[in-house]
């Protein structure tokens, strides 16, 4: 028999403590999925998670993605789009980039679908990414999607707070993916979102992402799971970092406007930008395009001169047909994505920057330009 159990101040406190650190990490990750929900203004289930790339991963298998099958990706993008793929054993079939928005041509995604199909290989999902918070043609891809009835993952990690044609980036396809790292337009300094159609895939991606333990009073597991929850203290983080999400927003657009600005009349660079007014854009980074024969110089020349002066700017993404990892890999398209890594360079972008910052970036580019003359 056992004997009665007499607790002391101190175990009672911390007893205590623990229920009611339970107690706060329901309200506050349950919050913050609310306030992500109430954001983006579209009736989904949100599930906050470890990091952008978990919630592909989840995506991918909640898409019924498994080993063998192939998935459509954009090609011009940063690498954990691709690589959860890969998680599951499956291959990535990489997309070109329209020159409007970077993003994935529809043109080249139908001619990709036809030629799986021909080959006895219709893919299972199509990853769509919104590059550098500039929305994809997602009228164009949403409707091809449907036309072949194949799951559509869509990548918002870098666009939080753009929208296309007023409805908020991560909500058109079946699964939408949100990044909160450090470097985002807000952050949790690492963490992510997987925006859901229905309640019933949030559930089967919380369960997933919490080591997909089953309902029992031992630990038992009937299939594999994983470590993705976002924790307390992240979504803590991230409830305070909504209060400034619209601010951060009009910052980083008022950066891009410094840059159309002072590029305005020099031939040879363009400044990313919407194509239309179709297209809202958070400007999560600002981006140019340097065509050499026009200009003087290139735009590793305008990278080493800023780097000079201390001021740090760097390549756009180098397509992922191109990365050794994916040599064997399909691809589709031109060499729209292959020109934007060659010519492009992505610019000082951060909400912080001051008036006194913007000052010294055109006085670096400014004595570039002349040097070039």
């Amino acid at each position: 028999m056992l004997g009665k159990i007499v607790l002391s101040g101190t175990e009672i406190k911390n007893n205590f403590f623990l229920q009611e650190s339970s107690f706060f990490k329901k309200n506050h990750l349950f919050g913050f999925e609310q306030d992500l929900q109430n954001y983006i203004k579209q009736d989904k289930a949100i599930a906050c998670l470890s990091s952008g790339t978990a919630a592909i991963h989840l995506a991918l298998i909640l898409a019924g993605v498994t080993k063998n099958d192939e998935v459509i990706c954009q090609s011009f993008t940063f690498s954990a789009s691709a690589n959860p793929i890969v998680y599951q054993g499956a291959q990535p079939v990489f997309i070109d980039s329209e020159k409007e928005t970077w993003n994935m041509c529809p043109i080249a995604l139908e001619k990709a679908i036809k030629n799986r199909k021909e080959f006895g290989k219709k893919p299972k999902a199509i990853i769509v990414v919104h590059l550098y918070g500039i929305p994809a043609n997602m009228e164009a891809i949403t409707s091809i999607a449907k036309k072949y009835n194949i799951s559509l993952i869509e990548d918002a990690a870098e666009a939080l707070g753009s929208s296309y044609k007023n409805q908020k980036c991560g909500t058109f396809g079946d699964f939408g993916i949100l990044s909160l790292n450090g470097n985002k337009i807000i952050t949790t300094s690492g963490g992510g979102a997987l925006v859901c159609a229905t309640e019933k895939d949030k559930q089967k991606a919380v369960f997933l992402a919490t080591q997909a333990r089953d309902e029992a009073p031992h630990y038992q597991h009937s299939q594999i799971g994983y470590n993705y929850r976002m924790s307390n203290v992240l979504a803590g983080i991230g409830r305070g970092q909504m209060e400034v999400l619209d601010k951060n927003v009009a910052l980083r657009r008022k950066n891009n406007e410094f840059y159309q600005k002072l590029f305005k009349g020099v031939k040879g660079i363009t400044v990313f930008k919407e194509p239309s007014q179709d297209y809202f854009s958070n400007h999560w980074l600002s981006c140019v395009i340097i065509d050499a024969s026009v200009t003087r110089f290139t735009n590793e020349d305008l990278r080493l001169h800023l780097e000079k002066d201390n001021i740090e700017s760097r390549p756009l993404w180098k397509p992922m047909h191109l990365q050794p990892v994916f040599k064997d890999c399909l691809y589709f398209g031109t060499q729209v994505a292959e020109t934007l890594f060659e010519k492009g360079l992505c610019l000082p972008s951060g909400s912080n920057l001051t008036d006194a910052d913007r000052d010294r970036i055109e006085n670096s580019i400014r004595s570039c330009l002349v040097s070039s003359i």
